[in-house]
């Protein structure tokens, strides 16, 4: 089965997150299928913490693919800031 799922990069005590696809049976870190985003969860001052490629998440998840529960959790939290970003560039003009 194909999953969408964190590996873990980064340095000794600084994660850093790939959301990749990859067959359930392969270890965490090991080789995957695609990177559709990353997600640095100790992120500082304008650092991007989070970003997802969309169309392939969608692209995946039309062929099957499941996600782990943390990564669904990202990829709402993606989609609602994606929807509230435009909504403050038009406040702002």
């Amino acid at each position: 089965m194909v999953t969408l799922r964190l590996a873990r990069a980064g340095g000794k005590k600084r994660p850093f997150y790939h959301i990749v696809v990859t067959d359930s049976r392969k270890p965490r870190s090991s080789g995957y299928i695609e990177r559709v985003g990353f997600f640095n969860p100790v992120a500082r001052g304008k650092e991007e913490r989070l970003r997802v490629d969309l169309s392939r998440v969608e692209h995946w998840l039309s062929h099957g693919a499941q996600t782990s529960e943390r990564v669904a959790h990202l990829i709402k939290e993606y989609r609602k800031a994606a929807q509230s970003a435009p909504a403050e560039e038009a406040e702002a003009s």
